[in-house]
């Protein structure tokens, strides 16, 4: 093979179901791969590194990490067609770095999975949803973070209801917290109550799962949407006091409740918010009613869908 493409979907993190971690194991997060953004890119063999497109520095990085590892005589080049909005709660690092890893181990003739590809870049810290999203897609809870240094183990995934949409609430003005920062503010945070991680745990198993089983979207986003509360409400302080990293996206979210859709949040530590229907013509019509407004605001609008499959790895 002289080259190969991957397509890597975005994901949404809808939350976390353990954030006081007595029990031994923290986090335990929640989250959905869409449809849509995707970064896409190619990894050709070339007479040195180089890396062209959208997140090059980036790209290269991760490249020359991968290669070293497991194509140490070789050198390479990557052309990113595509990329996920870079720091917009979207696992944009992640989806890019384990593109790479993969085009590698192809093009060098070696197997690793996700998760041992997620480790060599840091990834997969604190949640798996971007590995299990880049692998298999779906709706996903992993277990959260052990003691064994490895990224947490997936404990859930379905296929996410063909029918339902979510609608994105992107601000392109703005960035979510990351690296460093991302790191302090885990640090500065307050104890989580031990009886309140025992409510979100009880949510996730007896309505937010349910609902997606029997494609009850009401019992679903009513879930959703008291995850997220309680969750927001505790990184509040990381964010200047509010649930939402950006407030026109949180006044959006909040006015496409109000226009009848469920499952209200931020996705990570934002800026992007979403918001679920249970089904296209809803979606349509709720963007159309508001994309004026949000663009007004400066906000874009983005009609996604459950991805309930991985990453496409080929030739290209």
């Amino acid at each position: 093979m002289r080259a190969i493409t991957v397509s890597a979907p975005a994901r949404l993190h809808l939350g976390f179901v353990d954030l006081n971690g007595s029990l031994g194991r923290k986090y335990g997060s929640i989250g959905l791969a869409v449809d849509q953004p995707a970064t896409t890119l190619t990894v050709r063999p070339a007479p040195e590194f180089r890396a062209s497109g959208a997140e090059a520095e980036r790209a290269e990085k991760a490249l020359r990490r991968f290669a070293g590892l497991f194509a140490a005589d070789n050198t390479y080049e990557v052309d990113v067609q595509s990329a996920i909005p870079a720091h917009a709660g979207l696992g944009s690092g992640t989806q890019l770095a384990l593109a790479i890893g993969a085009a590698v181990l192809k093009l060098s003739g070696n197997e690793a999975s996700a998760s041992m590809l997620g480790e060599v870049v840091e990834r997969g810290a604190r949640s798996a949803i971007g590995i299990t999203a880049f692998e298999r897609g779906g709706f996903i809870v992993d277990g959260g973070r052990g003691t064994s240094g490895h990224p947490p183990p997936t404990v859930v995934r379905l296929d996410f209801p063909a029918d339902w949409r979510a609608i994105l609430v992107l601000d392109p003005r703005d960035i979510g917290v990351h690296g460093e920062k991302e790191t302090a503010a885990f640090r500065a945070l307050p104890e989580f109550p031990d009886a309140l991680a025992g409510h979100l745990c009880r949510l996730t198993l007896m309505r937010l799962l349910p609902g997606i089983v029997e494609k009850d979207i009401d019992c679903f986003g009513a879930a959703l949407s008291e995850i997220q509360t309680i969750v927001g409400n505790h990184f509040s302080a990381a964010q200047g006091g509010a649930p939402w990293s950006s407030p026109a996206v949180g006044h959006m979210v909040r006015r496409l409740g109000e226009a009848g859709a469920t499952g209200l949040g931020q996705s990570s530590w934002g800026p992007t918010g979403f918001a679920f229907v249970d089904n296209e013509a809803a979606a349509h019509r709720l963007y159309s009613s508001l994309v004026e407004e949000a663009k007004a605001t400066g906000l874009d609008l983005k009609i996604v869908q459950g991805r309930n499959s991985g990453a496409v790895i080929g030739p290209a």
